[in-house]
């Protein structure tokens, strides 16, 4: 790597806002003998230009001696993220590689049938005639052979001792505030009916029963369930040709025997640092989650032998120490470069608009005065499009039942499991101010303008304690752990609106424990975002309305359609519409959106204070 390059490599005319301070400092950490360079950058730095310019820095094929690499990669966990970079200009020379099962074979009669299940991979000897053209391996070859190769990060780990992507000079990984719960998940082993091929063949015990250890009953059953695979894999491997169904369970198989064997040869390593726990809560038959707790090991093999340098880009990589021991890097050999946030902190005012706790055992209490709370915002933004975060399916099902009772299920749209990006991109493309409920979608969602100008966030997103995983680094008093994780989602999902220095949008925080969250995480919030919290303010709402919040749509029953929340619970596309142009309802009161930071800051008393709970157990134990 040539640090000195970095500066040089920006693919844009020009920089904004700290971009070229930020070059310099990235080259200066580079230059100082650092492998590993975290990039802490808000939202709006660009940080994919950044990523160019650090890969611009790389060892190229004319500079290299035989046996060093070249040339870099860039990964990150969101495909979506990937999706963005391929279609920027900027970046023309990203060459994106995607798995199999996103390319359609081009032979005739097959243009309809995945890559991973074309006749290649179902028939024994099969001399593709067109394998050079074919959409898959083309795009494998050039990315192989670019200096920049592209791909989501669960494409990345699993190419891990790949002959064709080998170790390069640079990587790259954007969005890798997570990257120690993807690798976590990866190398999770699932163990069930869905999972298993073969699992109406095997006879599934309870793993504690054998020897009252959980882990070493999974282990063993790992194992022999690894020899049953192995023979039923070898049976379809002996077949001349198989059916496409016949080819995704070979593959699947491949791939269990994969994960069975890692964590049998991990568990059996007594030089490991890998921590397993097990969960099966039907017991005997029942399915086995089994699950890292320090997948460190995992990341040695699947990122941190993959390149000579790394770049690690995130606007929440919210604590360096707990992040590199998170992932297995030393915080010693490991710099940090802070890049300042460069939006109006009044263009993205947070406002206090708490109902009690959502935990579960309040939820009942506290869910109807959220809906009211959504009733008023809908009449305040009357003619503007928001968002509601909801943390879990069971919440949106419930607040869109409430919201239908409030006469105005005409305005709110919500997803289900299968349809949820259909259901995005068809509320992003309607021109009504559509309510959207959404669950999971804190990260990685880009609503810069009128996409979305408001929000909600329903619960502090604190992780399941029901997970083993969880469960156990809390008994080991990982609070800190805890607090982080959850104000990492509300950061993340607070940069979902604005998404600019010209941009603005509110959030609206309604759960208590959000507020008790910023007290308890307080040292690991970023200064950027300590200023909005800072600036808390309680908004002037009026009373909740229907007709008022209903002012900017059309709500006649001709009007909707299944895409539209209620009791019926349909959801399907929206409907046309005809978007008013009124908004009295909602503009003239103080504190919009359309005039960022116009209440005035709210001050806690110290009775307010007392009414929080201090206890950490308080508003975590039972979320769901």
């Amino acid at each position: 790597m040539e640090p000195a390059r970095i500066p040089d490599s920006f693919p844009a005319p020009s920089h904004r806002g700290n971009q070229e301070r930020a070059l310099a400092d990235i080259r200066d950490a580079f230059a100082a003998g650092n492998d590993v360079v975290l990039v802490r950058a808000p939202t709006g730095s660009g940080k994919s230009l950044l990523a160019r310019s650090i890969m611009g820095a790389a060892r190229t094929v004319d500079e290299a001696d035989p046996a060093q690499p070249t040339g870099a990669y860039y990964t990150t966990p969101q495909v979506s993220q990937l999706d963005d970079v391929e279609a920027d200009d900027l970046l023309e020379d990203f060459r994106v590689i995607r798995g199999k099962n996103n390319y359609d074979c081009i032979l005739p009669g097959e243009h309809d049938t995945p890559v991973d299940q074309a006749p290649c991979v179902r028939k024994k000897g099969f001399d593709c005639t067109v394998r050079h053209r074919c959409p898959y391996f083309s795009d494998r070859a050039i990315a192989s052979n670019q200096p920049i190769a592209a791909m989501t990060l669960a494409y990345f780990m699993q190419t891990a001792g790949s002959d064709v992507f080998r170790m390069r000079d640079v990587v790259v990984v954007d969005e890798a505030h997570g990257l120690a719960e993807w690798a976590e998940m990866y190398a999770t082993v699932e163990l069930s009916p869905r999972r298993v091929p073969i699992w109406d063949d095997v006879d599934v015990p309870d793993v504690t029963a054998a020897t009252g250890d959980e882990v070493e009953g999974a282990v063993r059953f790992a194992e022999q369930l690894l020899e049953r695979c192995e023979v039923e894999k070898d049976r379809l491997l002996a077949k001349p040709e198989l059916t496409p169904e016949e080819a995704a369970r070979r593959d699947r198989l491949q791939e269990l025997i994969s994960e069975l064997a890692y964590f049998a040869e991990d568990y059996r390593d007594p030089n490991s640092p890998t921590t397993w726990v097990v969960d099966q809560p039907e017991g005997a038959g029942g399915a086995v989650s089994i699950k890292p707790l320090d997948p460190a090991k995992y990341l040695k093999h699947t990122v941190w032998d993959r390149g000579s340098k790394f770049a690690l880009l995130s606007a929440t990589i919210l604590n360096k120490e707990a992040f590199c021991r998170g992932v297995g890097l030393d915080p010693e050999n490991v710099a940090l470069v802070e890049v300042g946030h460069t939006f109006p902190v009044e263009n993205r005012p947070l406002y206090d608009a708490t109902q009690g706790k959502m935990t579960y055992e309040h939820r009942d209490e506290t869910l109807p005065k959220i809906a009211d709370l959504v009733v008023r915002l809908m009449a305040k933004h009357a003619d503007e499009k928001g968002l509601i975060h909801c943390h879990s399916y069971a919440i949106q099902e419930q607040l869109a039942d409430r919201l239908a009772d409030l006469g105005v299920a005409g305005r709110v749209r919500v997803h289900d499991r299968e349809n949820r990006d259909a259901q995005l991109e068809a509320w992003k493309a309607s021109d009504e101010p559509e309510l959207f409920l959404s669950v999971k979608m804190e990260e990685a969602l880009n609503l810069e303008g009128d996409l979305c100008r408001w929000q909600v966030l329903c619960k502090a997103p604190y992780l399941n304690t029901k997970d083993s995983r969880v469960e156990r680094r809390l008994a080991e008093g990982q609070w800190a752990w805890y607090y982080r994780a959850a104000l990492r989602t509300v950061i993340q999902a607070c940069g979902r609106v604005v998404r600019s220095p010209e941009d603005y949008g509110a959030t609206y925080l309604a759960d208590d424990s959000l507020l008790e969250l910023f007290d308890r995480a307080s040292t690991d919030i970023p200064g950027w975002f300590q200023d909005q919290v800072d600036r808390l303010a309680e908004p002037t709402l009026r009373g909740a309305d229907p007709s008022a919040a209903l002012a900017g749509v059309d709500a006649s029953p001709n009007a909707r359609s299944s895409g539209r929340a209620g009791r019926s619970g349909s959801r399907g596309s929206a409907g046309s519409t005809t978007s008013s142009s009124s908004s009295s309802s909602g503009s003239s009161s103080t504190g919009s959106a359309t005039s960022p930071g116009s209440d005035s800051p709210a001050n806690k008393t110290e009775a307010e204070a007392e009414k929080r709970e201090n206890h950490p157990l308080s508003d975590v134990w039972g979320d769901g």
